[in-house]
């Protein structure tokens, strides 16, 4: 049986005060260039890469039924060696225009989003303080000190009508490297 999950509230509004952090979640353009303008050494680790289940927030934005499998990357993002964002990309299975933007190892997907693909259209980011029991606080549980929400944003991207969904957590840790 699978644990129940309690969606969290996206909106387009970032759900913080001004200052460092929300400067870094509300940014509109590339997360990765944002992260290595800090001057730390910035890494992509990929956590695990191909097809599972699509958790109901993203069946509804992706369009599939809820027993559909989809293709996941699930990426943490250093600086410094330490966990600072973990991304989930997720696209309907059959996507041959994302596949093999997906497959790409331990390369940031930022730089093609920002940059690699004129045809793209991006849909507007959303923002969410993600409840322990959804899967993205999950799966960043284990790059951080426990805590009841995390601060995640998520954007759908478009390349030929294939729909890409980004959703990304923000870590504590993030805020050292800030300026």
């Amino acid at each position: 049986m699978r644990a129940m999950t309690t969606l969290p509230l996206w909106t387009e509004t970032l759900p913080l005060p001004q200052g460092a952090l929300a400067a870094c979640i509300g940014t509109q353009g590339s997360l990765t260039e944002y992260l290595m303008a800090s001057g730390q050494p910035f890494a992509v680790q990929v956590l695990s890469q191909g097809e599972d289940s699509a958790w109901p927030d993203e069946q509804k934005l992706l369009q599939v039924n809820a027993h559909a499998p989809v293709y996941v990357r699930q990426v943490c993002l250093t600086l410094a060696g330490e966990p600072v964002v973990i991304a989930r990309s997720v696209i309907r299975p059959e996507c041959q225009e994302w596949r093999p933007i997906l497959e790409r190892g331990a390369r940031s997907l930022g730089f093609t989003l920002f940059g690699g693909l004129p045809e793209l259209q991006r849909g507007t980011l959303q923002y969410a303080a993600v409840p322990a029991t959804h899967g993205l606080h999950r799966l960043a549980a284990a790059h951080t000190r426990p805590m009841e929400t995390l601060l995640a944003r998520r954007c759908l991207f478009a390349l030929q009508d294939s729909p890409l969904l980004v959703c990304e957590v923000f870590l504590p840790a993030l805020e050292k490297y800030l300026p």
